[in-house]
């Protein structure tokens, strides 16, 4: 964007136009010395720099002290506006100061919404007039928001690689393959991956870190599904694998309410959980105020408390 000021304005200072509007206020350069705690040629030479600036006199002398011409009334309403936005600037630095005020924006990949609201919701006890603004999508999306700064920090699987980032463990998050309760070999002690070759697999979308999981896990074992099906949700998916639509791999933080209350089952294959892990993520340089900074150390020391059951296969 192009600047439109006058270069006299870019030579005016703060010193100055609160040189001038003492001398204005007080209608003497001594008194305005005395109440800037400087000599009296200290301020004759800002108000003779601020005039010569400006280009046109500013104030006239009368024989009751020095009074703004029609130049220095403008000269001072604007000095008052800039010194009402440097109050207005320095209470909102003030407020974001404080760990207990500010803005958080905090990105968190799908599966991680299972139990990063509570860690929030835990975190809004202690800080109620922290603003937390919360952005759930695949961890695609969620890495390319923090690599753009868009996000404070990321709740996530495994820390990106493109680009600098610091991260701190928060806990474990076993992936495991679900079924309906009425699988065929929801009875077998332990099956290998190859068993499930006929199975219907039901995948996250390209992108998502669940996906990420079951690719790496195929590949790991040459392993081809006869069928597989794209969700974009882990909702979905586990709806869809207790309509008997076919198993899935899934973060068993994701299904631990249906784990319990046995409307899914996880299957004991060969080679399962897989362990992955939480971290919370941010850009190297970002900075982090000290609300922000609050929360993420809430993460990192207390994160691990509320993650759901886990379930081994």
């Amino acid at each position: 964007m192009k600047e439109k000021l006058s270069p006299w304005i870019r030579q005016i200072t703060l010193k100055q136009l609160r040189g001038f509007t003492s001398v204005m206020q007080t209608g003497s350069i001594s008194a305005a010395a005395k109440q800037l705690h400087l000599t009296s040629p200290a301020v004759s030479l800002q108000l003779r720099e601020l005039e010569k600036s400006a280009g046109i006199a500013l104030f006239e002398r009368t024989k009751n002290g020095l009074k703004p011409t029609a130049g220095g009334n403008v000269v001072l309403q604007f000095s008052a506006e800039i010194q009402s936005a440097l109050i207005a600037c320095s209470e909102t630095l003030d407020e974001l100061s404080g760990i207990d005020r500010g803005e958080v924006s905090v990105g968190v990949v799908s599966t991680a919404r299972y139990f990063a609201p509570t860690v929030l919701a835990a975190f809004n006890k202690l800080y109620p007039d922290v603003k937390l603004q919360l952005q759930v999508g695949n961890r695609e999306m969620t890495i390319d928001k923090l690599e753009n700064f868009e996000l404070d920090f990321a709740i996530t699987g495994s820390p990106p690689s493109h680009f600098e980032v610091r991260s701190e463990y928060i806990g474990e998050n076993p992936q495991i393959i679900i079924a309906p309760p009425d699988h065929k070999f929801s009875r077998k002690p332990r099956i290998s991956l190859s068993t499930l070759k006929d199975q219907a697999f039901l995948l996250r979308e390209p992108g998502s870190g669940t996906r990420s999981v079951a690719d790496k896990l195929f590949s790991k074992n040459n392993f081809s599904p006869s069928t597989g099906v794209e969700f974009g949700s882990n909702e979905t998916i586990k709806q869809a694998v207790m309509a008997g639509m076919g198993i899935a791999i899934i973060s068993a933080h994701t299904v631990a309410a249906e784990l319990e209350a046995k409307r899914l089952i996880s299957l004991k294959v060969k080679g399962l959980p897989i362990n992955r892990k939480w971290f919370v993520v941010k850009h190297k340089n970002k900075r982090l105020l000290p609300s922000s900074q609050a929360l993420w150390n809430f993460f990192a020391r207390s994160g691990k408390n509320y993650l759901p059951g886990e379930t081994s296969g």
